[in-house]
């Protein structure tokens, strides 16, 4: 025995070899004896005929359960593999930015509609704010249920440049590809109705993050009822349409519709597995917000012989002032940084030595020689707060570039931050940095009587940002999730404290006081937030494996 993962001799009826099978049990400690098992295997599934000597009965109906309802699933994946991927494309379809109200409400009744078609009652919860996207809502209620679970994903997705996406692929027309373009994947001219090859992925924006986890969230729930599944939970469904603007308006309608999302667990759909290919369950997440700076040069754009060494460039500057805020190990300078970070508990970093290391995989997958962190571990980093530049932006380059000094220049700064900073000071202590290089900060358009009265402006403004969660690993319903998930799988799931990621998980807990946890369950190479965004099939097969695993946990 191994931990929680029991390894079991098991004897192939079929050519009566000795194989092994690993099973999650509740408590290794009741477990003894030698057990063996004759197993049938009829299309590389494997059926319990006959137990020689009896585990725990609690742990053997969990056990035979699990595996007979995960066949099911898998076996109604396969045989509504082209609906469901239909319909999935035909949601992909609908442009989904948050800014555009429009089609956000379009992809707010599609997911009403894939609701209401499996049976389950939807609503669209509105917040007081005319401005709010919808949440779509909805629940199912189970006799003598003894958990409420909800599950959570988001259906809005990041701005996008259809110009950087690759010949062929653009954001809202979803496409089947045979691997990332970086790596030379092509495109398929096939339909739903062929036989589709698990491997290959469907390209578009919110493929990954996160309409796959809407769409895996609303087919496990039907996979379960046409499968006749037994619940044993009430289930709650929530999808939010502003997560990648900052889920500006989530506290409010957490505060409105409190009554309709109280859970005794809530569950994010959302993220990459790990880099391994490894199921896994994330107990936390990093905050986030987004800081926009805007420095000042001459009123109109000057030539740059005729004004060079006079007229200040808004753009050296700008370099100068983001240049001076790390050093050359990727550390952050700017004062009390990281003064206010919480350090991982003792079980916390145990959890951590047992996730494998990735780091040789990403270095050649990703051409870096020599990344930032001065060689502290991947997983330690990410339990750090972080400054990033998301994009820089002055002037003109390429054939579009001329001899001038520009008027302004632009950045915008990305703060991670992790259990322990808090958004509002952690933005304070950039813009201190900021204050100390010489700079009058504003907050508008500067006036006349402003450039003439300060050498040095800069504008600041910022996004609706949150704080960083983490759900304690040793938590009963924690570990019933966890049991659920390894019950689908054969190897060890990763655990981890947190993700590198953002979600509003701290309102969570703040506004309805819910013990969160996150499966991610898409393929980690699937360039969410940039181009050519992209799924992998076998990913939202094996999710809503997953998904239907929790939703049907004891």
């Amino acid at each position: 025995m191994d931990g929680k993962i029991l390894s079991l001799k098991i004897r192939n009826a079929s050519n009566k070899k000795n194989e092994v099978a690993r099973f999650v049990i509740p408590d290794t400690k009741q477990v003894h004896h030698q057990i063996i098992f004759h197993l049938h295997y009829n299309s590389c599934m494997k059926y319990f005929r006959k137990i020689v000597i009896v585990l725990p009965p609690l742990f053997f109906t969990f056990a035979v359960l699990s595996q007979r309802s995960e066949i099911k699933i898998k076996q109604y994946c396969k045989a509504n593999q082209s609906m469901m991927i239909t319909e999935f494309k035909e949601f992909l379809s609908i442009p989904n930015i948050a800014s555009d109200s429009v089609n956000i409400r379009r992809n707010a009744d599609f997911i009403k509609q894939m609701m209401e078609a499996r049976g389950i009652k939807a609503e669209l919860l509105l917040a007081n704010s005319p401005a709010a996207n919808p949440a779509v809502y909805g629940e199912i209620k189970v006799k003598d249920a003894k958990k409420t679970i909800a599950l959570y994903a988001h259906y809005d997705g990041q701005p996008v440049n259809p110009k950087q996406w690759s010949d062929g692929l653009s954001p809202f027309n979803p496409v089947f590809i045979t691997a990332p373009p970086e790596r030379g994947g092509t495109i398929i001219h096939a339909t739903t109705t062929d036989s589709l090859n698990p491997l290959w992925r469907i390209s578009g924006r919110s493929s990954s993050d996160d309409k796959a986890g809407v769409m895996a969230i609303i087919n496990a729930y039907d996979a379960l009822v046409k499968t006749k599944a037994t619940l044993n939970n009430n289930i709650i469904f929530l999808f939010e349409g502003e997560e990648e603007e900052g889920s500006t308006h989530i506290g409010e309608i957490f505060e409105k519709y409190k009554t309709k999302l109280i859970s005794d667990v809530f569950i994010i759909i959302d993220g990459p597995r790990h880099v391994s290919g490894r199921k896994m369950i994330s107990f936390g997440v990093r905050g986030d917000v987004n800081m926009y700076l805007t420095v000042y040069g001459p009123k109109r754009p000057l030539h740059s012989g005729n004004y060079g060494n006079w007229a200040p460039n808004p753009a050296i500057n700008l370099v100068r002032l983001l240049a001076g805020m790390k050093d050359d190990n990727g550390n952050v300078l700017i004062e009390g940084f990281y003064d206010d970070v919480i350090p991982l508990s003792i079980a916390e970093k145990q959890a951590i030595s047992k996730v494998p290391d990735i780091e040789s995989t990403l270095k050649k997958e990703l051409a870096i020689k020599q990344p930032d962190g001065e060689g502290r571990p991947f997983l330690e980093l990410l339990s750090l707060p972080t400054l990033n530049i998301n994009g820089i932006q002055s002037g003109n380059v390429g054939n579009m570039a001329s001899n001038q000094i520009p008027t302004k220049a632009e950045v915008v700064l990305d703060l991670r931050l992790v259990k322990g900073n808090d958004v509002e000071r952690q933005m304070q202590k950039v813009i201190r940095y900021i204050e100390l290089k010489g700079y009058h900060v504003i907050d508008h358009e500067p006036t006349d009587d402003e450039r003439l009265q300060f050498a040095k402006l800069i504008k600041i403004n910022h996004s609706a940002g949150y704080n960083a969660q983490r759900t304690p690993m040793d938590l009963p319903i924690a570990k019933l999730v966890a049991e659920a998930v390894q019950s689908t799988v054969d190897y060890p799931i990763v655990l981890i404290p947190s993700s590198g990621g953002s979600l509003p998980l701290a309102v969570f807990e703040q506004k309805l006081n819910a013990k969160v946890l996150s499966i991610p369950i898409v393929n980690y190479d699937n360039n969410q937030h940039a181009e050519n965004e992209n799924v992998q099939i076998s990913y939202l097969w094996e999710g809503i494996e997953t998904i239907a695993a929790v939703m049907t946990m004891q």
